[in-house]
């Protein structure tokens, strides 16, 4: 199964990748039961989502040539783990307008969040929670929340042991929840006689 790191934010100077590249490095050294790829918001040509009606009810988008390697990406994976900064209490402008231009690509999958900030970003988490349940994604409980000021050193990021605990506690439960949904969506798929759910 493909798991895509989401990089929640696309600001000049971001720790994002940082973050999201130990993540990878961790999950690869701690299973081999799934495949990860880092998938970067920042490299696709998103406009501000302004679009008459949400995804969720229509294909018809207007920026439909911009949106669609973006919604292929997401559609491709079977489960996700976001690495989301916290803005003013929030998650980034930018992965919510990501996530403004999907809806069905993410349906029945499953998703573990990794946040990071001066409060370890998990406000922003709670509300990535919020938006992810709309989606119909389950997201599993153990989130890591990297701190600005104990996970980083005058080298760059610097994660704690307890850390890496918690984000293989967090693949451990992404597995399992990502197997179920596959089977979720290959039941409903298979009821419905469409192959492509």
């Amino acid at each position: 199964m493909k798991i895509g790191i989401i990089l929640g934010s696309i600001r000049e100077g971001r720790v994002n990748e940082d973050v999201a590249k130990w993540v990878k490095k961790t999950a690869e050294n701690y299973t081999q039961e799934l495949e990860f790829e880092l998938v970067d918001l920042k490299k696709y040509d998103l406009p501000v989502f302004a679009e008459p009606a949400s995804p969720a009810y229509t294909d018809d988008l207007v920026e439909k040539e911009k949106q669609r390697p973006w919604s292929e990406k997401l559609d491709s994976l079977d489960g996700y783990i976001f690495v989301t900064p916290e803005y003013n209490h929030g998650m980034s402008s930018a992965l919510k307008n990501g996530l403004d231009f999907v809806y069905n690509e993410l349906n029945d999958k499953a998703a573990g969040i990794v946040s990071y900030g001066s409060a370890g970003g998990v406000r922003s988490a709670e509300q990535l929670r919020t938006v992810l349940s709309e989606f119909q994604v389950a997201h599993v409980r153990t989130h890591p929340a990297l701190s600005l000021f104990y996970d980083w050193n005058d080298e760059g990021l610097n994660p704690s042991d307890a850390q890496k605990d918690a984000v293989e506690t967090m693949l451990y439960q992404l597995t399992y929840w990502a197997e179920a949904m596959k089977s979720v969506r290959e039941k409903k798929a298979e009821k419905s006689g469409d192959p492509k759910k």
